[in-house]
């Protein structure tokens, strides 16, 4: 299968290709990064510059990517910062400081994650307080409960083949019919922007003490394969403008 056509020729279009200046984003940033300060200095620094920058959280807004899911499931959460950003939109969103032409977004949402790190468990729980709900868990054996969407930013690329499989079959079994799945992935034809992406992942994970691990990556038509193997139908659209990067943003819901 192809990428949507569509999407591509659209790329320059899609939310995210700069961090925008307006109030209502600052007030939006402010309010969602404002937490991690009680985590420690980097906690904070982390989440302004990767909420800022980073294409994945304005689209998940701005297009009403997770609007009507109730319950969230987010695999390899790191620091809960999706948590945080949404929690900040419904409070901003209340307080009347919203982007006009933004939909309105889902209130009383609840986010369930899972993070490998105990470092980043502790700073997602210190930032958010007792309405965290991260448990440090493997994502290839943790109950993954029910959930209405499930989102992997980033991730399934440091496990194996088959392990990538596993998850995608048990997210699934997750979800139900018509449930959502939000995946970012790497595009390998990005050429030298997705070896800038690959670099830029392993040295995070070591960073991060995971050490230099290996990665798995399949194009976006493998990926797409493996999504209606597992039960999804998929569409693809890219999701770095703005960064150096080469990810793409699949979009799925569960058959």
């Amino acid at each position: 299968m192809q990428p949507e056509a569509s999407a591509q020729q659209k790329a320059r279009d899609l939310p995210g290709a700069h961090a925008p200046a307006d109030a209502p984003f600052r007030a939006l940033l402010d309010a969602a990064s404002q937490p991690y300060r009680k985590a420690g200095r980097f906690a904070y620094k982390f989440a302004r510059g990767k909420l800022r920058v980073d294409p994945v959280y304005r689209a998940i807004l701005e297009l009403g990517l997770l609007q009507r899911q109730q319950r969230i499931l987010d695999l390899g959460c790191g620091q809960a910062l999706l948590a945080a950003w949404l929690v900040a939109a419904a409070r901003c969103y209340e307080r009347a400081i919203w982007p006009r032409d933004w939909p309105a977004p889902t209130q009383d949402q609840s986010v369930r994650g899972i993070e490998l790190m105990p470092r980043d468990v502790a700073r997602a729980q210190r930032a958010l307080g007792p309405a965290c709900d991260v448990s440090q868990a493997d994502i290839r054996s943790a109950a993954f409960g029910a959930a209405d969407a499930v989102v992997i930013l980033d991730v399934l690329h440091y496990l194996d083949a088959q392990s990538q499989r596993d998850v995608l079959k048990r997210v699934h079994a997750a979800l139900p019919p018509g449930g959502l799945l939000l995946l970012r992935v790497g595009n390998p034809a990005g050429g030298l922007r997705f070896r800038i992406t690959a670099y830029s992942d392993k040295l995070a994970m070591f960073f991060r003490g995971h050490g230099f691990v290996a990665t798995h990556c399949r194009s976006i038509e493998e990926w797409r394969e493996l999504l209606t193997e597992c039960g999804f139908d998929s569409a693809a659209a890219p999701m770095s403008r703005g960064t150096p990067f080469a990810n793409v943003l699949l979009t799925a819901h569960a058959r």
